[in-house]
This record gives C-alpha cells, sequence and structure tokens, in this order.
C-alpha cells in the first residue's frame, strides 16, 4: 500500500487486529506472486517497534503480510542507537506514515525492572542493560502514583514514545509536517486486542498525546481515554 497517510495507515492497522481477534485472518501478501513483486523493492506502510516477547508477532496481531510491516523489535522495546537509526531509516528513506511502538502484558523486562528496583535483583550480563533502560520509565510512573504493573508497562510505552520524539530530529520533523504519526499501544496477550495509549501526529480520531496534552481532535482526555483506549478490543466485541 503505497502513498497511505498516517490515519490510513492506523486505520489498516485497526483493521487487520479486529480481524485477527475474531478469527477472521486473511493473511494477506504471502503469496508466490507477492514474493515476486518485493524483489524490486519494498514500501512498508507501517515501522512497529515493540518487545521481542515470542507472542507479540506483529505481522500475525495485525493481520498484515510480507513487505507491509518494517520491524525492529527488541527486550522491553528499549531504545539504543541502532535501534534509532533503524527508525529513522524507516521514516525517513522508506517515508513509512506510521510508526507504532507495541509493548504487551506480562513484560518479563518490566518485572524485571520492578525486581531491581524493589528486592534488588539486578540480573547479570547485557540483561541488566535492558533493566537499566526501563527503569526510567518505572520512576516516571511511580512520581505520578503509578502502582500496578500493567500501569507500568502501558507507562513505559508511553515513555518510549516520548524518547523517540526527543532522540530524533528525524522525526519530530516528520510529525510535524504531518508525513508522520507515532501510536502507543499495549497488547492483551489472552484478548489478542490492542490498546492505545497515546499518540503522536494526525491518526483520525481523538486520543490523549504521548506528552500529556489533548490530541489532534480536541477531545479531553477523560473522553479520550473512555472512548479511544479500548476501541480496537469494543469494536470487535461489537461486530
Amino acid at each position: 500500500m503505497i502513498g497511505l497517510t498516517p490515519r490510513q495507515a492506523w486505520d489498516v492497522l485497526r483493521e487487520g487486529n479486529r480481524r485477527f481477534i475474531n478469527g477472521e485472518s486473511e493473511h494477506p501478501s504471502q503469496g508466490i506472486e507477492d514474493r515476486a513483486r518485493l524483489v524490486a523493492g519494498q514500501h512498508p506502510h507501517v515501522v512497529l517497534f515493540g518487545c521481542a516477547d515470542s507472542r507479540l508477532a506483529a505481522e500475525i496481531i495485525f493481520d498484515q503480510g510480507l513487505g507491509d510491516m518494517f520491524v525492529v523489535r527488541t527486550a522491553g522495546h528499549v531504545v539504543d542507537s541502532a535501534v534509532m537509526g533503524s527508525l529513522e531509516y524507516a521514516a525517513e528513506v522508506l517515508e513509512v506514515p506510521l510508526v507504532v511502538i507495541l509493548g504487551h502484558d506480562s513484560c518479563g523486562a518490566v518485572k524485571a525492572t520492578l525486581d531491581a528496583l524493589d528486592d534488588l535483583q539486578i540480573p547479570g550480563g547485557y540483561i541488566r542493560d535492558v533493566v537499566e533502560r526501563v527503569t526510567p520509565s518505572i520512576l516516571a510512573g511511580r512520581s505520578e502514583g503509578l502502582t500496578r504493573v500493567d500501569e507500568f508497562e502501558a507507562r513505559h510505552v508511553v515513555e518510549t514514545g516520548r524518547l523517540l520524539m526527543q532522540r530524533s530530529r528525524i522525526i519530530a520533523d516528520r510529525v510535524a509536517n504531518g508525513k508522520l504519526a507515532i501510536v502507543g499501544l499495549t497488547y492483551a496477550l489472552n484478548e489478542g486486542a490492542v490498546q492505545l495509549q497515546g499518540a503522536y501526529g494526525d491518526i483520525g480520531q481523538a486520543y490523549v498525546e504521548i506528552d500529556g496534552s489533548d490530541g489532534n481532535a480536541h477531545k479531553g482526555a477523560h473522553e479520550a481515554s473512555a472512548g479511544v483506549d479500548h476501541v480496537v478490543a469494543d469494536e470487535a466485541a461489537s461486530a
């Protein structure tokens, strides 16, 4: 799908997740002809930056196919220079209109960070680096009065989006110019549904912007939270 706007790309993902929830996946762009077509180049409409958890198979969750998603995954969707370079490549060179940050419940990286902070269970090796990169999200959440694990998982998604905007001039400029949007999502393992935690840019619906202000539709924070955060799951249930 070449030439999609950010809101069109978001609509494609919402519809794909709705099909997945309802057991109606179409498994698009996976045939012999599709493989041959993609030899000439790639034109993904989404770059997904998510947790590396094996239960978060991006193309399956959103019912997408070959060439549809540019996927970058790390444990706990922690950010480093290689991640930033990959995301900037997708945004500037491939001109992808939508960045998705995907966290989930039962996240091992968030749990390990809580264990390290609360019980001084500091992991060894490079796992410690993951914990150190998740720690600012947990501390920010605690300063806001958060206590539940699912709240910290959502807060880490929000913090990751903020980090991308702060660190990447390429990404921030494309969002400001309307060429790119960022959505922060959490995924429910049992239900298969994604929930919108916040966004930057025009995705065509009300939301709470990742920095805490109202989104592009100028709805109040309470209305956005009540009507949008569970939009995919609710629409799937009524389908």
